[in-house]
């Protein structure tokens, strides 16, 4: 997809020789659910454990490419980091920090903007899901948001990104850019092309109200997701409510094909236990939900209890959390500020 010319790059492309550096992050929109955290940041704790070099930002510059009430946005960009501490993320070992707080994100956005080229982005298809028939209505920033995306990658250099289907596309597109600023300057390896990284298949946590549907912080029924600051009544209330159907549980995976609710609540069980969904059906098999509810219920209350506690003894006292920030950020920026000033020199901005 890059425009140079296959004569002008060398024969043989020396590969990035730079670190391993996994990177992530998660907007400030919104708060945080159970999808959140078995998706993601229960995920982004086993990978700093395994001893992993994680950076991990809030993605507040992201978050307002649609409309936020800035009084609630502070709040929600310290939500997401106490998540994330809460989750087990040590930030002595993992850099938590907000975007917008490392101005080289948005200095390096500017110059890949200039880089990727518009028939890249008219692909992006979460660009049209998200802006839906009202596109005229839409922010610049949402339909260039990829691009910033792009930018907090590789400023990092980062060589992994935790990846779900619906960013499969945006991490091509970085790559892709990537590759075409390496070509075009003549620079090659200086940006590393980065992979996707599964540590197997996610749970595909879905809506307690409707199985066919993400569980998401946007849903606009709060019964339709267990929020990760919801109290053991909040949860069991939920768990109780959620959709189901009539039938017992089947004693085999094929049994549950159809059945998008049962499925669901078998996959979240297993989540929570570190069990498979098959081993979670040899235990229930035959047995219906007036009988599996109650036995979820209570699993997910002493799983998420501590994470709960933690959030909210983090949520009373933000000074813990703006420490955490502000430590974070002066770590990113020691990091990304050599890389931007890197490039200022390569692309030949005047440097005094």
């Amino acid at each position: 997809m890059t425009d140079a010319s296959p004569e002008d790059a060398p024969e043989t492309v020396p590969a990035y020789q730079g670190p391993r550096r996994v990177l992530s992050g998660i907007q400030a929109s919104g708060a945080l659910h159970l999808g959140n955290y078995l998706g993601a940041l229960k995920r982004f704790t086993q990978l700093q454990d395994t001893g992993a070099p994680c950076f991990l930002f809030v993605a507040d510059l992201h978050a307002i490419t649609v409309w936020q009430d800035p009084d609630k946005l502070t709040a929600q960009t310290r939500e997401i980091a106490a998540a994330y501490l809460a989750s087990g993320l040590d930030p002595a070992r993992s850099i938590i920090w907000p975007q917008s707080a490392v101005r080289a994100h948005s200095e390096l956005a500017w110059i890949l903007n200039c880089v990727a080229r518009l028939g890249w982005l008219d692909r992006m298809t979460q660009f049209k899901e998200k802006s839906g028939k009202h596109k005229e209505r839409s922010s610049v920033g949402l339909y260039t948001y990829p691009v910033l995306q792009a930018a907090d990658i590789l400023l990092y250099k980062a060589t992994e990104v935790p990846t779900g289907e619906d960013q499969k596309q945006h991490l091509e597109l970085t790559r892709d850019i990537a590759q075409k600023f390496n070509t075009d300057f003549k620079v090659p390896g200086f940006f590393p092309l980065p992979e996707p990284l599964t540590q197997g298949p996610a749970p595909r946590v879905m809506s307690l109200r409707d199985g066919a549907a993400k569980m998401s912080k946007s849903d606009p029924s709060d019964q339709s997701r267990i929020n990760l600051t919801d109290d053991a009544d909040s949860i069991v209330a939920k768990i109780r409510k959620a959709r189901t159907d009539p039938d017992a549980l089947p004693e085999t995976l094929e049994g549950l094909e159809g059945r998008a609710e049962a499925k669901n609540l078998v996959t979240i069980y297993a989540a929570l236990a570190d069990m498979s969904r098959e081993a979670v059906l040899a235990q229930f098999a035959g047995q219906g939900f007036g009988a599996f509810k109650p036995a979820l219920a209570d699993l997910a209350v002493a799983s998420m209890a501590p994470v709960t506690a933690e959030m909210r003894r983090l949520m009373d006292d933000p000074t813990e959390i703006d420490r955490v920030l502000k430590d974070g950020a002066e770590r990113a920026a020691a990091l990304a500020d050599p890389v931007v000033n890197e490039v200022k020199k390569i692309v030949g901005f005047w440097r005094g």
